[in-house]
């Protein structure tokens, strides 16, 4: 490899190549010629069956990450929300950049809040963990499965196939379409999945010449809160498609985390929430993932894990 010259894998959906080309133009600041490997992974391949149906875990970055073992490419970018808990052997996150909007973001016909739908209204997702959070506040809202990229489901909403969706705030600022968005979730009252609105450079735990070209991208307080949200994941096994979430805060020295696993049908949320210093993150992960198994989340996550 010349040394000026670096590939990035990337999925190949408007969202995944802006961030790849975010990554390109902050390296190609500083001199190096990089350029983007565009990769198809099962996630992107398999458009017709709702993703907790496809089963497993890493379905968006499988792919690439064999590439980035096979030194087809340099480094990857990914969404955050996206990786599994555990990490291939070899490979490791490189850096997190500062993150985006971690919230949800409701987009409904009318302008109108998730409190203001009226009932039997359709809204579309791909997300167990949504749709768990919105049959808990609205159990009479009618949830529809929703895949595709952003253009795609901002495209069928306005086709009329639904009254609402439900999305990243991340993504839709990112590609400029934030005026889409009707009302932007509060953590405190639907939680955010892990590390939604972060991205992740992953790069071989052994190219110490990648390693230290990208250390200028890292942010260490999004890295803090990613650590954190990330321990729990990992505790609970879970992957992307999982009704689980996570949300990290930090004020001053110390670090907040508040973790959720929901059931299906929303009828049964648990909740736990600690604090800890910033340097413990990732015991307070693991900390507030055994609170949640100890309140029942084992038996939840059991039975979803039993379906895939």
């Amino acid at each position: 490899m010349d040394k000026k010259s670096i590939r990035i894998g990337s999925r190949g959906s408007k969202l995944a190549l802006w961030q790849a080309e975010w990554v390109q133009s902050q390296l190609q600041s500083k001199g190096i010629l990089v350029e983007i490997h565009i990769i198809k992974t099962k996630g992107d391949k398999i458009l017709d069956v709702p993703l907790a149906k496809v089963g497993g875990k890493g379905l968006f970055v499988k792919e690439i990450e064999d590439a980035l073992l096979e030194k087809q490419i340099d480094l990857a970018v990914h969404s955050m929300k996206d990786m599994p808990g555990a990490m291939p052997k070899g490979l490791q996150i490189g850096a997190i950049p500062k993150r985006e909007d971690s919230r949800d973001a409701l987009i409904a016909k009318d302008s109108l809040s998730l409190d203001s739908l009226p009932a039997g209204a359709t809204v579309g997702t791909s997300s167990l963990r949504r749709q768990a959070q919105l049959l808990a506040l609205r159990p009479d809202l009618n949830i529809v499965s929703l895949r595709g990229n952003l253009d795609t489901r901002l495209r069928k909403l306005s086709e009329g196939d639904f009254d609402a969706i439900l999305l990243a705030a991340a993504g839709l600022h990112r590609l400029g379409w934030g005026e889409e968005i009707t009302e932007t979730l509060s953590p405190k009252r639907f939680l955010p999945a892990i590390a939604q609105g972060a991205l992740c450079i992953q790069t071989r735990e052994n190219d110490a010449e990648i390693n230290g070209l990208i250390q200028f991208l890292n942010h260490p307080e999004t890295a803090t809160a990613v650590t954190a949200e990330r321990a729990l994941l990992a505790r609970l096994e879970g992957g992307c498609q999982v009704p689980i979430g996570g949300h990290a805060t930090l004020s001053g020295d110390q670090i907040t985390l508040e973790g959720l696993v929901a059931s299906l049908d929303g009828k049964e949320i648990i909740r736990e929430t600690q604090r800890a210093p910033r340097a413990e993150a990732a015991s307070l992960g693991i900390a507030v993932a055994e609170a949640l198994l100890k309140k029942g989340a084992a038996k939840i996550l059991d039975a979803v894990y039993s379906k895939e």
